[in-house]
């Protein structure tokens, strides 16, 4: 009788890794990206305004404030050949209107950074090359008017609950705890910018968080910055610019106000992945270019805010995928540094992969379905209509009246006239 020989226990350790590593790969291929979300910031720009005391005004910067700079279409650029080196193997290589729709905001820094983002996702190539001496083509930049009703420039204005939240919010342990410490600093930027104590410690009115990024914009660009500017300064100005933008949309009631600003763009981004979810026809990637507001409030309704202001082209990731038993799944990534790898961003109470399904029922306490409703405006037509039966009602009262009179005057007449017979 033969001896049977066993493979030795390395032999055994490396078939072992193999067979292991044939599974992971064929689990890997099981699994098919369907479908991307992305959100991004604009690149580097000049600043919004300037403050009181600022040493430079609106005409020392070329073109103006607010405008993309190089820096910022470089940004945007370098945004979109990354974002085509990622999905290499699910997005076509040349541009496809059938695949990608990209939306923007309707300010020139958007516009420009859109367009900035596709010169370098799309190149053009083959046939698509119109211009041998021009490696660019152009591709549709939808605008979403400032008028329109989805925005992605937040906050959303003209919304009277929010506003509420914003006066509660000011008052609020959960605030005061937080600007407490700066009191004193907050008195000392008074006097150095020139700006009212009071509208600085009502962080909700931008000035500040304004105040700073004018800083930062002429720090970036070699401006001379003023004295008291200090890295300490700065670096202070930066914390409550951060505490201001999450007091905007969380730390006090963050799930309503989430239902009244991140929670709308929200909706809009699920709606479309369910649409891929459910249809062969969808296209493959939906782009947003747009504010480090917009980045902010989306966090924060997701409840994944890493406490930062979004740096110049910070980019949110939304990924479809169908696993191999047929299920949906989401996963978010979150790109706010062009030298490290994205990070993986998990939603509470979910896994980073997480199913379609519980990704809905987890984020509807912060979807609304009638946001003017919430917001306590009222429905116009509605008002029109009671004006009109009021305007009816009253109308009918006063033809009423007058039918009274003209028949008391018309028995006086005869009244006079018997006795004057």
């Amino acid at each position: 009788m033969g001896v049977i020989q066993l493979p030795s226990p390395p032999r055994i350790l490396c078939f072992s890794f193999h067979i292991l590593l044939i599974l992971l790969q064929q689990t890997t291929a099981e699994r098919e990206l369907k479908f991307v979300v992305v959100v991004f910031r604009h690149g580097d720009r000049t600043p919004i305004v300037n403050f009181p005391t600022d040493l430079h005004k609106e005409t020392e910067w070329p073109q103006g404030f607010g405008q993309l700079t190089k820096i910022g279409m470089q940004q945007l650029f370098e945004l979109g050949q990354y974002t085509k080196e990622r999905y290499s193997n699910f997005l076509n290589r040349t541009y496809s209107r059938q695949e990608f729709y990209l939306q923007s905001t309707d300010y020139d820094r958007t516009i420009m950074s859109a367009l900035s983002y596709l010169s370098g996702l799309f190149p053009p190539s083959s046939s698509q090359i119109w211009n041998p001496g021009l490696l660019w083509q152009p591709i549709p930049v939808h605008i979403l008017q400032k008028s329109s009703k989805q925005k992605l420039h937040f906050p959303l204005r003209d919304c009277p609950r929010f506003d509420e939240l914003q006066n509660e919010t000011q008052t609020s342990p959960e605030f005061q705890n937080r600007i407490q410490p700066y009191m004193d600093f907050l008195q000392t930027m008074a006097v150095n910018t020139g700006l009212e104590l009071n509208h600085l410690k009502m962080l909700d009115n931008f000035q500040l968080w304004n105040t700073y990024d004018t800083l930062h914009c002429e720090d970036i660009h070699n401006y001379t910055l003023p004295v008291w500017a200090t890295k300490d300064v700065i670096n202070k100005m930066e914390k409550l610019a951060e505490l201001s933008l999450l007091s905007l949309f969380g730390l006090y009631r963050r799930e309503e106000k989430s239902r009244l600003q991140g929670g709308v763009l929200l909706n809009t981004i699920l709606n479309s992945i369910k649409q891929a979810a459910n249809s062969s026809k969808q296209g493959k990637m939906e782009v947003y270019s747009a504010h480090d507001t917009t980045i902010g409030a989306l966090q924060i309704a997701l409840n994944i805010f890493n406490g930062k202001l979004p740096p110049y082209a910070a980019c949110q990731f939304f990924e479809l995928y169908q696993e191999s038993s047929g299920r949906y799944s989401i996963e978010m990534h979150y790109r706010n540094d062009s030298s490290k790898d994205p990070y993986v961003l998990t939603l509470p109470g979910c896994t980073s992969s997480c199913p379609l399904e519980k990704f809905a029922e987890l984020v509807s306490p912060v979807i609304t379905e009638n946001w003017s409703k919430e917001c306590g405006k009222q429905d116009k037509m509605k008002d029109i209509f009671l004006g009109f039966d009021v305007a009816v009602g009253l109308l009918c009262i006063f033809n009423l009246v007058l039918l009274y009179l003209l028949y008391h005057y018309g028995r006086c007449r005869r009244r006079n006239n018997y006795q004057d017979i």
